[in-house]
């Protein structure tokens, strides 16, 4: 779990200093499109994520001192985000350039699905706050008019992005009604 805690303070941890490089002049990729197929989740890329992650983990002294590192980190980014203008565009460390708040709901996701692994590791029931779910669906989505489509699956809310995000499997009856709904997965790592 320390692990998991590690790579969520490293998925934060990116914001103060894209916050603090320049600003590129325009927004060139939304959250969607960040999630494309591309090298950024590759399984050498996969991979060197989770060393990063492990190596955080293992310089901390304890569970103690990890949770008090995440701490500061989120408390940080967030007083760094609010005093950031609206339309402010950062640079991701894939060369992305964004608007702040499209590479924020990415990492709204990545705290959703992560916390759906710590419920797996802890074996218990998933949870997420309404609000991130709602915006990680409407992002896996296309918006919010497409909740619908959960209905016609069967799918609770949690139950699609468990299998959104690669955390259960798909059967090939359910593939076969998600391709006649026209949904489009997002890559993710």
């Amino acid at each position: 779990m320390s692990e998991l805690l590690a790579h969520v303070r490293v998925v934060i941890a990116w914001l103060p200093g894209m916050l603090a490089a320049p600003a590129p002049a325009r927004a060139e990729v939304s959250a969607v499109e960040y999630y494309r197929p591309d090298d950024r989740f590759a399984p050498d890329t996969n991979a060197a994520r989770i060393a990063l992650a492990q190596n955080h983990a293992a310089e901390q002294l304890s569970g103690a001192a990890l949770a008090e590192d995440f701490d500061a980190t989120w408390q940080q980014v967030e007083r760094l985000c609010r005093a950031e203008p609206e339309g402010r565009v950062v640079r991701t460390r894939h060369g992305d350039p964004m608007l702040l708040s499209e590479f924020l709901l990415t990492r709204v996701v990545e705290v959703a699905v992560h916390g759906l692994d710590l419920a797996d590791a802890l074996g218990r029931e998933p949870w997420l706050t309404s609000q991130a779910a709602d915006l990680v669906q409407d992002l896996l989505l296309g918006g919010p008019d497409e909740a619908p489509t959960l209905e016609k699956l069967g799918w609770s809310q949690i139950h699609f992005l468990r299998k959104a995000t690669g955390r259960e499997p798909i059967t090939e009856e359910e593939t076969v009604e998600v391709s006649r709904l026209g949904i489009q997965w997002l890559t993710l790592g």
